[in-house]
């Protein structure tokens, strides 16, 4: 019996963080030993926000070797990037032609988007379209998702359910894969928002390439409360909570051990433990992605491999698409 498939991925944009790494990467690693796994770096996505070309470039090799040194393995997972597989934008126009504008006008992501840009282009609005693409067109099982991404799902499985209606089954419909152990990893200055790769103020986040000294003095920077007590409360202590969460995350120690474990300690004692969990964490994903990056030729064979498996699969769902909606087959 053939694997399961499970398919997701990343935008190359901002830096990589622990948040990443606790709500995907890490759970991507699991996976990838139960599921037949694709790991996208969405680099086309990408150009929907302004890039500089070079600094894109080297971002993407950068997000591919964060990809393996956090374990995906690539004898185990194809990791793909995006815009080397042309049939993700070759189906995409054919689904911008099963998708209304009414649905594209929900989109709350486009809606909190398109509200601090200038570059509000047709780009930003299709997005969830490219991003179904890129989910019917390996034919996923699972696709991993937080919370903001819900409803782009929704959209690839409402598109997938009225092509196969009209066209017969093609498409498998899309299940959420909701990891029961991820945490959602908050901003370290402002912990009523997630904490986000795209940061601008890097303070907020804890990057998967920052050294040990920057580890600690974020963390030491990071907001608490006025109180002493080191306990769980979301509601009167979130910045705190927040960084519990975090350890609770590394060391899977349950919040109640973590809370006993620190009476009468005060915060700094909590934020230097918690910061050498997470330097013991990164260092060697660090180590690992400096050698990764000196191999150039390695870092092309994985996206060659990738990209080499992904046109081959893909293909087979854009044939059989293009012959149901009626376009001729080029001999």
């Amino acid at each position: 019996m053939s694997k399961k498939i499970i398919l997701s991925g990343i935008q190359p944009s901002g830096n990589l963080c622990i948040g990443n790494y606790l709500g995907a990467l890490k759970q991507w690693e699991n996976l990838q030993n139960e599921y037949e796994s694709i790991f996208l770096v969405v680099d086309l996505h990408a150009l929907t926000i302004d890039q500089i070309p070079s600094e894109l470039r080297n971002r993407c090799l950068s997000f591919v070797a964060q990809y393996v040194a956090c374990g995906i393995n690539p004898d185990k997972s194809k990791i793909v990037m995006q815009s080397h597989v042309s049939s993700h934008t070759e189906l995409m126009w054919v689904l911008n032609c099963f998708t209304y504008m009414g649905e594209l006008n929900r989109m709350t992501q486009f809606k909190d988007k398109s509200k601090n840009t200038k570059n509000i282009n047709a780009g930003l609005y299709t997005y969830p379209v490219l991003m179904a693409s890129d989910i019917l067109l390996y034919q996923a099982d699972l696709v991993p998702v937080g919370a903001d991404q819900k409803q782009h799902l929704e959209l690839a499985r409402d598109i997938a359910i009225r092509f196969n209606n009209k066209y017969s089954e093609t498409f498998k419909v899309p299940e959420p894969y909701i990891s029961k152990n991820g945490s959602r990893i908050m901003s370290l200055q402002n912990p009523e928002s997630k904490m986000s790769k795209s940061d601008k103020n890097l303070n907020n986040i804890i990057s998967l390439l920052d050294d040990p000294k920057t580890i600690k003095k974020k963390i030491n920077k990071s907001v608490t409360d006025s109180g002493s007590e080191i306990i769980y409360d979301e509601i009167k202590k979130p910045g705190l909570s927040n960084l519990i969460s975090i350890y609770h995350s590394l060391s899977l120690e349950p919040i109640n051990t973590i809370e006993e474990k620190y009476v009468g300690k005060l915060y700094s004692d909590f934020k230097n433990d918690l910061s050498d969990l997470i330097i013991e964490l990164l260092n060697p994903i660090n180590s690992e992605y400096q050698k990764i990056m000196d191999d150039k030729n390695y870092l092309f064979d994985i996206l060659k491999e990738g990209s080499d498996y992904a046109r081959y699969k893909s293909n087979k769902t854009l044939s059989k698409v293009y012959r149901k909606v009626g376009l001729v087959k080029n001999k």
